[in-house]
């Protein structure tokens, strides 16, 4: 499956005057959907499905530039520069959204469910960025933008034909694309982590071996 529920959060903290405590009620109603979009999947005849988790949302240059001028000191996070509040959004939404999974692998005991760890598979990126071949000066930025700490403008976003965006050399060097999407080197370390590593629940060389045996020579971990 891919990603649900992400614009429903996109769309109001983009407005940037969201009251916290709004945003987070919503959590419940995207997860409950997310559920019931899995059940349908099953009636059409899914057997087995991977469904993805919320990642930091904290740690995006959209959010970072969105948030930065109303932002304290003490809203980020020392060791990773992203803000405390919006990765405790996405760990939330991650919480509910395990709770829903084991639900339905109740209801469904011969579905196979893998649950994918965005979360933690990427906000890796952020506590030793020089692991993964990005550097603390690139991982919170966008390669491509238009321009300010975290490259990202709203305004002169990246593709939107604007003279004013610019484009990094060499995007291996960022965790960040657009400031909204990955790269493909990080899109690279997170199915690697999905598909060798203990990023999904069950893990998916345990459930899948045969997947895991086909990425074996292009997937080291």
């Amino acid at each position: 499956m891919g990603e649900i529920g992400g614009n429903d959060y996109n769309y109001p903290l983009m407005q940037g005057n969201i009251d916290r405590e709004v945003i987070q009620s919503f959590v419940p109603t995207v997860v409950n959907y997310i559920g019931s979009i899995i059940e349908e999947l099953i009636k059409l005849g899914a057997k087995t499905m991977l469904v993805p988790g919320d990642l930091a949302l904290g740690c995006l240059p959209l959010y970072l530039t969105q948030y930065r001028t109303s932002s304290t000191e003490k809203d980020y996070d020392p060791k990773t520069g992203c803000l405390n509040w919006l990765n405790e959004l996405s760990m939330y939404h991650n919480e509910l959204l395990q709770k829903e999974l084991n639900r339905i692998r109740k209801l469904h005991p011969r579905i196979s469910i893998i649950y994918g760890d965005y979360y933690n598979a990427t906000i890796r990126f952020y506590l030793g960025p020089d692991k993964f071949g990005f550097t603390k000066e690139t991982v919170l930025r966008a390669c491509c933008g238009g321009g300010g700490p975290y490259n990202y403008n709203p305004l002169t976003t990246c593709g939107n034909g604007q003279p004013t965006t610019n484009c990094c050399e060499n995007p291996s060097l960022f965790a960040s694309w657009d400031g909204v999407h990955f790269t493909e080197a990080a899109y690279r370390w997170v199915a690697q982590a999905f598909i060798q590593g203990p990023y999904t629940h069950p893990r998916i060389r345990t459930l899948c071996p045969s997947i895991a045996r086909r990425a074996a020579g292009y997937y080291e971990y």
